[in-house]
């Protein structure tokens, strides 16, 4: 059996080689955020199928007729809606980004409430501040709409994977000084 010690250092590394692998993929997604926007059109395309296949699966088992019916309804929609992400990359795209910006809008409304409710609250103020940029991303992605699915998704990507990257290798580096003070 290996020493604790050596554990959290091998750990610390593949966390920090992992780390950089995220940190070239993100970098990589906001160069080109279209092609990284278009991969995640496409992923989204298969997990609907996947699910649709699931469901399909379900019907059978389902118990009943209207549980079977309601199944089989479910898993032809999955199918058809991810054969349209995987047919239609773009035209999915857009519609993810359109989407993301309802989201964003709806979530900005949410934290701006939730602030009016904790306002004296130590730290309050970055519930507002959460709310307001918020709002901001989600009415620039929706304003300049259907032009910003070029764009939007792929960068938010990109940067979703580059701060993972990040926070990985100071995760790892973490680790890899914590198995310094570990006995070996």
């Amino acid at each position: 059996m290996a020493a604790p010690g050596a554990i959290v250092r091998k750990t610390g590394g593949w966390l920090t080689a992992i780390g950089f692998v995220f940190i070239v993929l993100g970098v990589m997604a906001i160069l080109e955020p279209v092609v990284a926007g278009l991969a995640v059109a496409l992923l989204v395309g298969w997990v609907l199928i996947v699910s649709g296949v699931v469901h399909l699966f379900a019907a059978f088992r389902a118990g009943g007729a209207a549980r079977a019916i309601w199944q089989l309804t479910l898993a032809i929609l999955y199918i058809v809606g991810g054969g349209y992400f995987l047919t239609h990359a773009l035209l999915g795209l857009g519609t993810l980004t359109l989407l993301l910006a309802v989201i964003l809008v709806s979530e900005s409304i949410l934290e701006v409430v939730a602030w009016a409710q904790t306002r004296g609250e130590p730290g309050s103020t970055w519930r507002f501040v959460n709310g307001a940029v918020t709002l901001l991303l989600g009415a620039l992605i929706w304003r300049h709409w259907p032009s910003s699915s070029v764009w939007a998704i792929g960068t938010l990507v990109g940067m979703n994977l580059l701060m993972t990257g990040m926070s990985r290798v100071m995760l790892g580096q973490a680790a890899r000084r914590a198995a310094a003070h570990v006995s070996p």
